[in-house]
């Protein structure tokens, strides 16, 4: 009897077409971040507001993120990523065509959020259409990888470009390579292989609401949507606050960008090896631990180191171990919630992820009268802790176990 199933080569075209568009939609989310005070000027608005371009992609993303994971469980990630792509091209380049119109430009950038949960909540299905069980932690891992990339590109190459550039015209700029991906999405993606991937029933998943209904049955599934929300939660607090987290200690707004682009960096190699790990040894749990664990002291670093080297160093642990759990915890989701949909386990936790913006303000509440953030520094430390408990929960599938 010949076998039914396959591993085509061309899953890494499509994985790589993926996370070019997963690039370009970072790359528009961040790409005001890194130079605010000079966008302010030239919208002639406050720095809230351009910081309301940032936040608008979390406003968006919590109501559109279950209807989007129908989408994508119902027709397929091909029709769903293209309908992402096709909006963030049209809005990318709208945001560029507007000028010094400041609304414009939040309507623009509105439209570019709302294309983003067509995009972030396919991060598993892409992988499990196309790859072998023990890949997909790492295909997965490739897929954060990009979006990491994208951050990085968008905070090192915007402040470059506005020396040579009006703002609006590398807004421009940025969305005609968003228009790129787009086509080179539509173009060169498939569904799925002519054969499946793995033995027969593997791929099978459940309707989207049944899904949805089973996974909350699921207590492992629960645990893997609190340690996502407190990892994502800490990530976006540090990165949001950076600068003024080292301020007090006497670092410059230049060891800020340095310490920002070696956490990007650690984030990048971490998301890569930790998963690649999980899979060879088909464990999800242990690299949890690990993930979770090892972050903490590169967060302790970051919270007292006094020298730029301790320092830097702190911020490149603490974005290896920090960003390597979210591939992990997103595939164990989807292992653990089976027969649910991709898309659905997916869209929960990124859903979770967006919410723990909370996180965010609870540490600007925390800080203290000198500018201080130890407190809110000390609590997330305490949070991964936590998290670790709720790890302990988190036994390793079965389906896992099977495939040693």
């Amino acid at each position: 009897m010949t076998t039914q199933y396959k591993i085509y080569p061309y899953r890494w075209v499509v994985l790589a077409v993926f996370m070019f568009v997963n690039i370009t939609i970072q790359i528009l989310w961040i790409s005001y971040a890194p130079i605010t005070g000079p966008a302010a000027a030239y919208y002639g608005v406050d720095d809230l507001k351009i910081g309301l371009l940032s936040m608008s992609f979390m406003i968006a993303f919590i109501p559109l993120s279950i209807p989007v994971s129908w989408v994508i469980d119902t027709y397929g990630f091909r029709l769903a990523v293209s309908i992402g792509a096709i909006m963030m091209g049209i809005f990318g380049i709208l945001r560029g065509m507007a000028g010094t119109n400041y609304t414009l430009v939040l309507w623009s950038t509105f439209g570019i959020a709302a294309s983003q949960p067509f995009l972030l909540n396919t991060w598993t299905k892409v992988p499990a259409n196309w790859f072998a069980l023990e890949e997909r932690a790492t295909a997965v891992g490739l897929v954060t990888l990009a979006s990491l990339v994208g951050t990085a590109l968008g905070m090192v190459l915007t402040p470059i470009l506005m020396e040579s550039a009006a703002i609006s015209t590398i807004q421009l700029y940025y969305g005609g390579i968003a228009a790129i991906s787009a086509v080179l999405f539509i173009v060169l993606s498939r569904e799925t292989p002519p054969t499946p991937p793995c033995p027969p029933g593997g791929e099978v998943r459940a309707l989207m609401l049944d899904g949805l209904k089973h996974s909350f049955t699921v207590k492992a599934f629960w645990f893997t949507l609190l340690v996502s929300f407190i990892g994502l939660g800490i990530f976006n607090g540090v990165t949001t606050w950076i600068e003024s987290i080292i301020r007090p200690r006497g670092f410059t707004p230049t060891d800020a960008g340095t310490l920002g682009a070696l956490m990007i960096v650690g984030g990048v190699i971490g998301a890569v090896v930790i998963p690649a790990f999980s899979d060879k040894q088909h464990k999800r749990q242990l690299y949890l631990y690990i993930s979770f664990f090892g972050a903490i002291p590169g967060l302790i670093g970051l919270t007292f180191a006094t020298t730029s080297t301790l320092l830097f160093a702190s911020a490149f642990v603490l974005g290896f171990f920090l960003t390597s759990a979210m591939p992990v915890a997103m595939q164990y989701a989807a292992e653990v919630t089976h027969p649910t949909p991709e898309g659905t386990s997916n869209g929960l936790i990124q859903l979770f992820g967006q919410a723990a913006v909370v996180f965010v303000f609870i540490m600007e509440a925390l800080k203290g009268a000198d500018g201080s953030f130890t407190p809110a520094l000390l609590l997330a430390v305490g949070l991964l802790i936590l998290s670790g408990i709720f790890v302990s929960q988190m036994k390793d599938p079965q389906e896992l176990k099977t495939n040693r």
